[in-house]
């Protein structure tokens, strides 16, 4: 007799839960559910990229392209809550999808400290909905607003607030340039509250960013909390910095669905799990969500992803689970056109080689999710036009 295959629901459409998801499609093992708010996978490394002018297929797969030749039940709708007597998800439009075995993986969300003002006035770039906002903020006001002084305000020094500051100077110039704004002043100021940048990073990876991003023309701000926002400025230190563009990318938080629905946290939010990613019997908790080394990495949520992947097949097969050995990620941070700082253990560069090594490593990434034709049209569509205006050319490709 045929035995009856698991029915495993993933919940989140992010690194962690997309590549649990491929990995137990391919093992034909599983009837597979994938809860996600989103008709897309969204990559949100390359969102800055996005951002300042670069195509939307840089940052986002479609889940139906990635799951266009797999077996796969794709439920369009955000989890609400956990029925743990009944074995069920329920979404907030009242479905109810049973599982026997639950894979958690909903990603961080935006975390204002409380701060008066931010969640009204300030931008966000953790969505494409998010990033496509602000880009035609930033492309508008330089359009059809015809100043001659442009002022943005980036929060927040890891990598996200990084790379977008990095690349700010060199695309306002771009964009002006060609709808005819001539020798735009512009300012780009990032504001950290620590005493460096990338403060979990050595100390020369924080110089060599900043010593780039200066060169780039963004005025660094330390040791410099955010006290309030109003419409046209940003308090800190008492004193205001005119801007119409604040960019929050300082705060995140656990998704509110954890603690909702009760399960055991740590003091930073995150859930705690077992030696083999478990929260509790049956229900795994992966990437962002979970209390482990490195969690907040692309790199970590996609290795959590094939561990359990890899760890449900082995049980599906008789054979016992390993434990779950963290992985150090390496860290490549791009901080202005063409420049990136790598940290690979001990070893350490910059400039056009890190920028090289991001490359790569995008294009392994989009390969993993996509057939060889659109992996690279993904991966040139990243190459910089210098002549055009980059959002014009989107929209016009639509």
């Amino acid at each position: 007799m045929k035995k009856q295959k698991q029915h495993v629901v993933i919940v989140g459409g992010g690194f962690a839960g997309v590549k649990t998801a491929i990995e137990l499609c391919d093992s034909g093992l599983f009837d597979i559910t994938l809860v996600t708010n989103r008709p897309n996978f969204e990559i949100y490394g390359s969102l800055y990229h996005t951002i300042v002018g670069g195509s939307t297929k840089v940052s986002t797969i479609p889940l139906s392209e990635i799951f266009a030749e797999r077996k796969i039940n794709i439920v369009q709708c955000p989890a609400k809550e956990l029925d743990r007597k009944a074995k069920q998800i329920i979404t907030v439009d009242d479905q109810k999808i049973s599982f026997d075995i639950l894979i958690l993986a909903l990603g961080m969300v935006t975390n204002y400290f409380n701060i008066e003002g931010l969640p009204e006035y300030s931008y966000g770039m953790k969505s494409l909905a998010e990033a496509n906002e602000l880009k035609k903020h930033i492309h508008d006001k330089i359009t059809k607003k015809h100043l001659s002084t442009y002022h943005y305000v980036v929060v927040g020094g890891g990598p996200s607030g990084i790379e977008l500051a990095g690349m700010l100077p060199s695309y306002i110039k771009r964009v002006a340039r060609y709808h005819g704004v001539e020798k735009p002043q512009i300012h780009v100021d990032l504001v950290e509250a620590a005493p460096r940048l990338l403060p979990r990073l050595p100390r020369s990876i924080s110089s060599s960013v900043a010593f780039n991003l200066r060169k780039q023309g963004v005025k660094i701000y330390l040791n410099t909390a955010v006290l309030g926002q109003s419409a046209d400025e940003l308090l800190i230190h008492d004193k205001p910095i005119r801007s119409h563009t604040v960019v929050w990318t300082a705060g995140m938080s656990n998704n509110p669905f954890f603690k909702e629905n009760n399960f055991q946290t740590t003091q930073n939010g995150k859930v705690r799990v077992d030696q083999y990613l478990q929260a509790e019997p049956g229900i795994y908790v992966l990437g962002d969500n979970a209390d482990t080394p490195y969690s907040g990495m692309a790199q970590t949520a996609l290795y959590d992803g094939k561990t359990i992947a890899r760890n449900l097949t082995r049980i599906a097969e008789g054979k016992e689970a390993w434990p779950y050995r963290a992985k150090k990620p390496v860290y490549v941070l791009p901080a202005g056109p063409r420049w990136a700082a790598v940290v690979w253990g001990r070893v350490r560069f910059y400039g056009y080689a890190g920028y090289a090594l991001r490359r790569a490593a995008d294009f392994m990434a989009y390969k993993d999710y996509s057939s060889w034709p659109m992996t690279f049209s993904r991966f040139l569509a990243e190459i910089d036009k210098e002549e055009s205006c980059p959002h014009c050319a989107d929209d016009l490709a639509k």
